[in-house]
């Protein structure tokens, strides 16, 4: 009985000077488990490179589209141009909406160094999104991208050749 009251004590004692420490303005909210574990999973999601949040397959085509045409620096006219076209011949979006899927995806892709360091991490939230379809039609659309201005780069080969590694191959409609 001794060893219970000594128990009790210990943990009156505790909370009392836990209460005293709060009342005196020292914070010790970190020590509950829980609120670090919903403080750690905030953090998680919030320093996730963009990129990596996608989960529509056509804003992950679209920014792999991108990142192909940026591969060797900055994007020219025709190339401009050209992933305008697709965006409104393939997508079947309006000019506006091609702009604003441009815009975004420039965006998002930033310098590109997401992209190229891990496009397996881009795909995959919309990994299961992906039909075979749509999958062969990204890997045509990469490589009409990578082929407006000639003969690709050996940048931008070896970015295409990483993507279509990562693109899947499984169901079936378009986009």
């Amino acid at each position: 009985m001794h060893i219970i009251l000594g128990v009790l004590g210990v943990v009156v004692t505790i909370l009392v000077l836990l209460n005293r420490l709060q009342e005196g303005g020292i914070d010790i909210g970190w020590l509950n488990p829980f609120s670090w574990n919903r403080r750690r999973k905030f953090r998680q999601q919030y320093e996730l490179p963009p990129s990596y949040s996608l989960d529509s397959p056509m804003d992950v085509a679209a920014l792999f589209m991108l990142s192909i045409a940026k591969a060797d620096g900055d994007i020219t006219k025709e190339q401009k141009n050209g992933l305008l076209e697709l965006f409104q011949s393939e997508f079947k979006l309006s000019p506006d909406q091609s702009k604003s899927l441009l815009a975004s995806s420039s965006h998002i892709l930033g310098n590109g160094a997401d992209v190229k360091s891990n496009p397996k991490s881009v795909i995959a939230k919309s990994f299961e999104s992906f039909t075979p379809e749509q999958s062969e039609s990204t890997k045509q659309l990469l490589t009409n991208i990578a082929n407006i201005e000639g003969q690709p780069s050996s940048e931008q080969q070896k970015l295409l050749k990483s993507i279509i590694a990562v693109l899947p191959s499984s169901n079936e409609s378009k986009w």
